[in-house]
């Protein structure tokens, strides 16, 4: 496997954290990627399970941004997911995830784990358009999501230590594999204008 990857809609090179089944890119700005069955990135709070074997891939950028794409997948298994990623280390890192339920529904779903994760389930979602974003603000960060052309709405707001990359995860904990789609990836150098107003 190559040392990095370009994507020509993300403005650095990309390295893989954890190496996946497959990866491709499409075009200027889509990105494939597999992951096998049983890959997971969690740290469970009581301490009883690590899991750190998903595919990442991830790139240094500097100053605010905002990092979007829309994700595609077929979500067959409990929490297979699409999700961008904040990695600043194996302690220390964020995911922002379209994942499937216990309940088999499409559902934005973040973790931030600083050390042990924790795990918040936002809403479920409906239809095939869902796009999410990740934004940095200065020393902070914040989860966006536009679904079936709505407006971004504000699903988390935090701090995270150190200087982390940011990039793409697949997974499929339950399941015995997935491939996902991150299509028409975007970058915005710049710094969100409302955070809670999503532009």
């Amino acid at each position: 496997m190559q040392d990095t990857v370009a994507i020509p809609a993300f403005p650095a090179p990309l390295r893989w954290t954890t190496p996946p089944e497959d990866w491709s890119v499409e075009g200027e700005d889509t990105l494939v990627v597999s992951a096998g069955g049983g890959t997971d990135l969690f740290t469970d709070p009581d301490g009883s399970a690590r899991f750190a074997n998903a595919p990442a891939l991830v790139g240094r950028v500097e100053g605010d941004f905002s990092l979007s794409a829309r994700v595609r997948l077929d979500l067959a298994s409990t929490y297979d997911a699409a999700v961008l990623l904040l990695w600043a280390g194996a302690d220390t890192w964020a995911k922002f995830c379209l994942e499937a339920s216990p309940q088999g529904r499409p559902t934005i779903v973040s973790v931030v784990n600083r050390g042990v994760s924790d795990d918040c389930n936002s809403f479920a979602v409906d239809g095939g358009d869902v796009r999410l974003r990740i934004s940095r603000l200065g020393p902070a960060y914040a989860f966006h999501v536009r679904a079936d052309g709505d407006f971004w709405h504000l699903v988390r707001y935090f701090a995270l230590d150190g200087d982390p990359e940011v990039g793409f995860l697949a997974q499929s904990p339950t399941g015995e594999g997935r491939t996902v789609r991150f299509e028409e990836i975007a970058f915005t150098p710049t710094r969100l204008a409302d955070l809670r107003g999503g532009t």
